[in-house]
């Protein structure tokens, strides 16, 4: 995990949250959904099957575990769990909630509509919400 460097774009358009032991957990700067991405930790890396076998594992383990602990706590009615790559490279997965009464339903979220971005207040309890349920994660 040496020379890991986050991508410039993830950095512009996300929020930190926390550390699990593969992955950087940050929030999605848009108010619309509660979406994290894990960024695992590695240089020079796009893809998963160029994680080591145990890194595959832990990498699913975290977004699975999480993504049943934000879609308890948040309310959601689906996760989407997805690692695309296509406009940022750098191998990251988004763990979304998803709600039948959300912005896009049942649409992606990707490419419809703007982004909204989080008030100081709204984000501070949602980053607090996040760093508590991954506290809580046995990864």
């Amino acid at each position: 995990m040496n020379n890991f460097t986050l991508d410039a774009r993830l950095a512009a358009d996300t929020l930190p949250v926390a550390e699990l032991p593969l992955s950087r957990v940050l929030l999605m700067n848009d108010a619309r959904y509660p979406w994290v991405i894990l960024v695992p930790r590695h240089a020079a890396i796009s893809e998963v099957f160029e994680l080591s076998a145990h890194d595959q594992q832990q990498l699913w383990r975290e977004a699975t575990q999480l993504g049943e602990a934000m879609k308890t706590a948040l309310g959601g009615d689906k996760i989407n769990i997805a690692s695309l790559g296509n406009v940022v490279s750098q191998l990251h997965v988004h763990v979304v909630v998803r709600r039948h009464t959300d912005a896009t339903w049942p649409a992606p979220v990707w490419g419809n509509g703007s982004a909204e971005s989080y008030d100081q207040e709204s984000q501070a309890q949602l980053r607090e919400q996040l760093q508590t349920l991954i506290n809580g994660l046995d990864v």
